[in-house]
């Protein structure tokens, strides 16, 4: 693979125009036509085979409109002056109402002033709008231009606000400033990593040139496939980061060849051939990390891990092509316009640096090293145990959103469970005749004796008489975990032939829950196999393909300890700007708990897993390079973390620069991210690779590359990264067989 990648990166080098014209030529057609194109998104949550996608197939038969597949619209009407059956106000109404019925797709319009439509204290309102024929991937379109009919009651004086039955992740989260924030960030750590804007400039030009690659296919193929709201902000919120980060790697290692008096063009072959190497290697782990997904039984949760996949796919290719293109172009220029005061890394890997000086202190003190290290992990890890799944409502909205305050209204004049109805769907044994027979009634009356059933409506018959539909009101918000007892405690009704089914947002979410903990462990064991066979792949190692991956889940136990802190015992949820219930207090304003999506967890754990193990690869081939050389294992430790502490550090300071940057947006699933994945790549940056990797390896002595012969026999002779190119023939001969680097 080494010469293959040194043979590309050179003919990459000696035709770099051609390359790079190639490259933004792609890019620019790919993301122009997607935005030209754009692809309709479907963020449905729906689960094949769970009950409550039953329950939404049963609805689509026979049930009238507003039920197959068209979909419903509620208006909140809210009037702070007095009631709404005040005759004036209720003729405006009226007007409004005339005015929804003439619009397109429009069959039904039920009055606010019948029972259940009207709150006790006369002031809140609300319309039920039945649609039929309408496109449902505009059914936001469609919601305002409804809204906008019904401005005779706004005319009036009266509050009108267009209720949403969706989650926040649903919601179509489009770019921002968050990206200009970690692009700008990501460039002061690279001026300060390398002291030169030129050289700042290359691995910010070529992330953006593969996110905008990534962001075009996934564009396009939104066309063939169901692409979730959610795709594009992952994709390039991981694309930005590893985009930037493998192009720093190559340009560390390109500067230290130039530095050494190695021809341009023989420089970036070798670069290409080593740390390209460990880049493909590196982009491997996430990839299949992220494709381990398709295992969780979760169509969106798949779909957002092999879209993510392509962005990481995207910022390798550049990393091997395009990088080594302006390597050649620039040739020694590399290093032009340095920046007063800074010195830059210069490409040295003394083994004075500081980060040597690290290295030497640790093997000195490993024991010390590796139980301060554990401690501080744990405690970071600790708040992971109070860690709270559950589904996120527009209670958690952005505050003075229209869904915010359609979902105030509702909770305030009907209560909190209006936000999150029960569709009970129940298949009969036999046809009856209408909705007044025996058994519909011995259905309803067991649902209202539910506990924690609040309210049931009166139950509709569809045309085959075989089955019957009802909604019922919990008592608890959607978000609340109470609700998804109530879903299971219905479908445990037992009546002779009657099948109950739950469908609606909180039994989908409930039935997302349950997968979700079902699939963990298969998803998180084909993972940890996975990464830690190619470890030993590459390094023939087994003690140390088996320390990397526990490694990598120590950093993903800080994470979820962080997202705990922060999220479920909300120790500064408001300070990442989730903005809490109406008249709170200051107290309740920066500290207040906000449930985890349940499907959030896997998905992190399959990308941290994969991007630690980036820096892992890089540690752990410097280790081995020294130890080939001269066999000193706790010298070995201490060149290697010298030699890649610089590079990794600037490569994480990026990574959290650019993961903190996208907290800023208001969708609480990408803040979850942005938590979520700084905290887990400053942890794994510092203390697991800067302590407890070296001082685990410096205890291990010689076993950390110990091989089996039989285990050395079979496996396949694959190198990460070709340091045996800038060997002496003399150190290559002394390379012990079990050696696969």
């Amino acid at each position: 693979m080494t010469r293959l990648l040194g043979r590309l990166g050179g003919w990459c080098a000696r035709h770099g125009w051609i390359v790079l014209i190639t490259w933004v030529i792609a890019a620019g057609a790919l993301m122009g036509s997607s935005l030209a194109f754009p692809s309709p998104t479907n963020s449905d949550a729906s689960i094949p085979g769970t009950d409550a996608q039953r329950a939404h197939d049963l609805m689509k038969e026979g049930f009238g409109p507003g039920y197959a597949g068209g979909g419903t619209v509620q208006l909140l009407l809210y009037s702070a002056d007095g009631p709404l059956i005040e005759d004036a106000r209720k003729r405006a109404v009226e007007r409004a109402m005339d005015e929804l019925r003439t619009m397109p797709h429009v069959t039904k319009v039920e009055t606010p002033f019948r029972a259940g439509g009207i709150s006790s204290n006369l002031q809140i309102g609300l319309i039920t709008i039945r649609l039929e024929g309408n496109d449902s991937d505009k059914i936001a379109q469609t919601t305002q231009e409804l809204s906008k009919a019904a401005d005779p009651a706004r005319e009036a004086g009266l509050e009108v606000v267009p209720a949403d039955s969706s989650t926040p992740a649903d919601k179509e989260i489009k770019t921002g400033p968050s990206e200009i924030i970690g692009i700008v960030c990501a460039l002061l750590v690279l001026v300060f990593a390398f002291g030169t804007l030129v050289a700042a400039t290359v691995p910010i030009f070529a992330a953006l040139v593969s996110v905008a690659s990534g962001l075009g296919v996934i564009g396009l193929l939104g066309w063939v496939v169901d692409m979730p709201k959610q795709a594009g902000i992952m994709a390039t919120m991981i694309g930005l980061g590893v985009g930037i980060d493998y192009a720093l790697f190559l340009l560390s290692r390109h500067r230290r060849l130039l530095a050494e008096g190695v021809p341009v063009a023989e420089s970036v072959r070798r670069t290409v051939a080593s740390s390209g190497g460990a880049v493909v290697f590196a982009g491997g782990t996430v990839i299949i990390a992220l494709s381990a997904l398709l295992l969780a039984g979760f169509p969106l949760l798949a779909t957002l891990g092999w879209v993510t996949g392509i962005s990481v796919v995207a910022a390798v290719l550049t990393s091997v092509t395009l990088v080594p293109a302006l390597l050649g172009l620039l040739g020694h220029r590399i290093n032009s316009l340095k920046v007063p005061l800074l010195r830059g890394a210069g490409g040295s890997h003394a083994a004075g640096s500081g980060w040597a000086g690290l290295g030497a202190w640790v093997a000195r003190r490993p024991w010390r090293t590796l139980i301060g290290s554990v401690v501080v992990l744990g405690a970071l890890a600790a708040p992971a145990l109070a860690l709270q799944l559950g589904p996120l409502d527009e209670g958690y909205g952005t505050q003075g959103s229209e869904s915010r305050r359609a979902y105030e209204l509702m909770a305030t004049g009907f209560g909190p469970g209006f936000n999150g109805p029960l569709i009970v769907v129940a298949e009969l044994p036999a046809k009856v005749p209408d909705a007044d027979a025996p058994i519909v009634d011995d259905l309803v009356r067991e649902v209202k004796a539910v506990d924690g059933v609040k309210y049931v409506a009166d139950p509709k018959l569809n045309t085959s008489g075989r089955s019957v539909l009802l909604q019922a009101i919990p008592e608890y918000a959607p978000s609340d975990q109470r609700s998804a007892q109530v879903v299971r405690d219905v479908r445990a009704i037992s009546l002779p032939g009657v099948e109950v089914h739950v469908g609606g947002k909180v039994a989908g979410l409930t039935d997302a829950g349950d997968r979700m903990n079902e699939r963990t462990p298969l998803v998180i064991g084909v993972v940890v196999l996975l990464s830690a066979l190619l470890l030993l792949l590459a390094f023939r190692a087994p003690i140390v393909a088996i320390k990397a991956a526990v490694m990598n889940l120590v950093s993903l136990g800080a994470a979820f300890g962080a997202l705990a802190m922060v999220f479920s015992i909300g120790l500064g949820s408001g300070l990442v700007g989730m903005d809490p219930p109406v008249n709170s207090s200051y107290v309740q304003t920066i500290f207040f708990s906000v449930p985890i999506e349940s499907y959030v967890p896997l998905m992190l754990f399959a990308v941290l897993f994969g991007l630690s193990m980036d820096y892992e690869v890089f540690l752990l081939t410097a280790v081995r390079q020294s130890y080939l050389r001269h066999g000193d294992n706790a010298r070995a430790v201490a060149e290697g973390l010298g030699s890649t502490g610089r590079v990794i550090t600037s490569a994480a300071l990026i990574m959290v620069a650019v993961f903190v940057a996208f907290i800023a947006y208001p969708d609480a699933m990408v803040k979850t991210f942005g938590v979520g994945l700084a905290v887990a790549i400053a942890v794994d940056a510092t203390i697991i690779r800067g302590f407890l990797v070296p001082a685990t390896m410096v205890l291990l002595g010689r076993l950390n590359w110990w091989c089996p012969r039989w285990l050395d026999r079979i496996l396949p002779n694959l190198s990460v990264e070709g340091h045996e190119e800038d060997e002496p023939p003399a150190v290559r001969r002394e390379e012990p067989v079990t050696a696969g680097v």
